[in-house]
């Protein structure tokens, strides 16, 4: 069914997809959350989102810091590190590649 292979396609690039909501800052894992919802097509939940931040940080890709909240439990901001920015910059750079590939295939 076409719906198990765009469940597919949105978990491969959900790692790009949180790295370009970083790029502009500082975020908390519900913030980020929300982020990535507000585009309907991602449809993303926290339990898919927090395992990936979790990943990129142990990679050495996002650091975190944890801060007291008037709320309730302390939120954990996400960053991202200088090995972050490059792998950010390397996804952007494949982006296109992979755009223009697919693009040859359909058009063949």
């Amino acid at each position: 069914m076409i719906e198990g292979w765009i469940t597919q396609l949105r978990k491969g690039v959900l790692e790009y997809c949180v790295l370009l909501v970083l790029r502009r800052g500082e975020s908390y894992g519900y913030e980020l959350v929300q982020a990535l919802q507000a585009s309907d097509d991602l449809a993303v939940s926290e339990s898919t989102v927090y395992p990936i931040l979790a990943r990129l940080k142990q990679e050495g890709y996002l650091k975190a810091r944890d801060v007291p909240s008037a709320a309730g439990p302390p939120r954990r901001y996400f960053s991202l590190t200088p090995r972050g920015k490059v792998r950010l910059s390397e996804m952007n750079a494949y982006w296109p590649v992979l755009m223009s590939a697919l693009e040859k295939l359909k058009a063949k």
